[in-house]
């Protein structure tokens, strides 16, 4: 199921990526294309870790590192987009807890491997 939802993050950065890069065209701002972009290379990077999490067939605290790293991507690369698109500034506020999920997953990657 891990690498399943791997892939559809990295399909989901793709598109957004694509959407923003010539749908969005000359509708963002300097700003606000930053966002755009921040969140498409952190959505796909960690789509990729994600599935490769899920393809390892490993459990315990690596799969937990996967599943961690779902939900940051989605925080995380989910408060840009919105903010690119126009939702408010505050949402800003909640993208670090996004961010700090994605270092909590690479953390438990970190300690599941010093445990093999």
């Amino acid at each position: 199921m891990q690498a399943t939802i791997g892939a559809i993050l990295g399909f989901t950065g793709v598109a957004l990526g694509a959407f923003g890069a010539h749908g969005m065209s000359g509708r963002f701002t300097p700003e606000t294309r930053g966002w755009w972009e921040t969140a498409t290379l952190y959505l796909l990077v960690h789509a990729v870790a994600v599935f490769a999490a899920g393809l390892s067939g490993r459990t315990g605290l690596f799969s937990t590192g996967g599943w961690v790293m779902v939900i940051g991507a989605l925080i995380f690369s989910g408060t840009l987009y919105s903010m690119a698109l126009g939702a408010p500034r505050w949402f800003g506020a909640i993208t670090p807890l996004g961010g700090l999920a994605l270092l909590a997953g690479w953390a438990l990657f970190a300690f599941a491997a010093l445990r093999s």
